[in-house]
């Protein structure tokens, strides 16, 4: 399935919104999105959430022979996946460029970097070493994959802990984590990758761009770095030519959201580890909230309810007063009221046609009355006063029905219940009968 493409409308509105140093979730120009790495209940295995953006991390380990020109390393293997529950573009067993790119550029940031020694999993030289393999999964796209799957993937082997061995002559003893603690890696250093995206050829700069500013950048910089303000990678990508001034400029915004990344990282494996020690719960349904439906409900943002009152009298100060005071509902007889605001028609005046139709309707329903008092005997009676109602009363009648006027009523509509059930003649004979007198 191909991937849906911005309409003109959408494209316009967000170049606009970054020409004016807006995005749509709120963020400012350099802002990063807030980062959530949970483990799960085996070690090396965990998620991250870059935003929207989820990448799931699994590290296992095997032992296996050594590459022939490197006899005492160990082997590090990173595979990345990119499946159809994130986004519906992804195609399943096909390798895409941006799939080839990315597992690359997380090679050159992870494995060129030398963060982990490799040396230290070689077990015997030239015929047993470890091979650690690093499996990613994206969950969901909104955009910045490179930088999620590189800190799930430091976050993974930091956390795994691999089966510890002896070697006795030529017998290689392999234990299990009851029968002896498992090891973890040797960590050099922590490289995270920092996303930057350019627009109108470079002239607007966003830090970690989601899945829409990624359709209408024009160019892609990702500069991988550690805490110690050390470049492992940088690669740009767009085809956008960068001044010296723009690139020293993002390492030093890269360096600063690494080191903040890099504090969180070791935070969370701290508490993990404190949590495992003494023997509370800890997995993926413990990181959840309880009340929590779904992964991406939206928490409540704190109110400040202090000095209410204060602020609404100020705001009652400074608003303007109404235009037109609405009158309270008016009680005519028990068991009536007035129905509306009691106000004077505000839809504007009508026009001659439709004047002309009032008129004909009232000298019709003119005629009807007279002619229903002749037949029914029904007598009208109409105060002086304007506001009070109109009563229809029949000597053969029990009901009373109660009608109330308009405050200026122009015409006067009826409706007759009599106890002998006689219909009112047509417009058509009331018209004759007219003629004839």
């Amino acid at each position: 399935m191909k991937e849906t493409p911005l309409s003109n409308c959408e494209r316009r509105f967000l170049l606009r919104a970054i020409e004016e140093k807006k995005r749509l979730d709120g963020r400012q120009t350099y802002d990063y999105r807030r980062v959530r790495v949970a483990f799960g209940a085996d070690y090396g295995c965990c998620v991250v959430e870059l935003g929207r953006t989820r990448v799931l991390g699994q590290v296992s380990c095997e032992l296996v022979p050594p590459k022939p020109n490197r006899a005492t390393e160990g082997i590090l293997y990173f595979n990345l996946e990119l499946s159809q529950m994130a986004a519906p573009a992804f195609e399943p067993g096909r390798q895409s460029d941006l799939l080839v790119k990315l597992n690359r550029l997380l090679e050159r940031c992870l494995r060129n970097s030398k963060c982990i020694d490799t040396e230290s999993l070689c077990v015997v030289a030239g015929e047993k070493v470890w091979q650690i393999r690093v499996d990613l999964h994206l969950l969901n796209h909104d955009g910045n994959i490179i930088d999620a799957a590189s800190i799930a993937a430091i976050v993974a082997l930091s956390h795994f802990r691999r089966p510890d061995v002896s070697v006795q002559g030529d017998e290689v003893t392999l234990y299990t984590h009851e029968e002896r603690d498992p090891v973890p890696l040797s960590i050099h250093h922590m490289p995270i990758c920092v996303s930057f995206a350019f627009f109108q050829q470079g002239t607007y700069l966003l830090v970690d761009p989601n899945e829409r500013e990624e359709r209408v950048m024009d160019g892609l910089l990702v500069i991988a770095m550690n805490k110690h303000r050390e470049i492992c990678t940088i690669q740009s990508s767009g085809g956008i030519m960068l001044l010296k001034d723009q690139v020293l400029r993002c390492s030093k915004i890269a360096g600063v959201k690494v080191a903040e990344i890099t504090e969180l990282i070791q935070k969370a494996l701290e508490n993990d580890q404190k949590v495992r020690k003494e023997g509370g719960k800890f997995g993926f349904a413990e990181s959840i909230a309880n009340q929590k439906i779904t992964a991406f409900k939206m928490e409540k943002a704190p109110v400040d309810t202090s000095n209410v009152e204060e602020k609404a009298e100020e705001i009652i100060a400074e608003a303007e007063p109404p235009s037109e005071v609405v009158s309270k509902p008016v009680l005519w007889t028990p068991g009536t009221a007035q129905i509306g605001e009691g106000i004077e028609n505000s839809w504007g005046e009508l026009e001659e046609s439709e004047k002309e139709d009032e008129d004909e309707v009232g000298s019709d329903e003119a005629i009807i009355l007279d002619n229903i008092k002749m037949n029914t005997g029904v007598e009208v009676f109409t105060s002086g006063n304007q506001d009070a109602p109109i009563v229809l009363s029949d000597s053969e009648e029990e009901e009373m029905i109660v009608l109330e006027p308009d405050k200026n009523p122009k015409k006067i509509r009826t409706q007759i219940i009599s106890a002998k059930e006689e219909k009112a003649p047509s417009r058509k004979t009331v018209k004759k009968r007219k003629k004839n007198c």
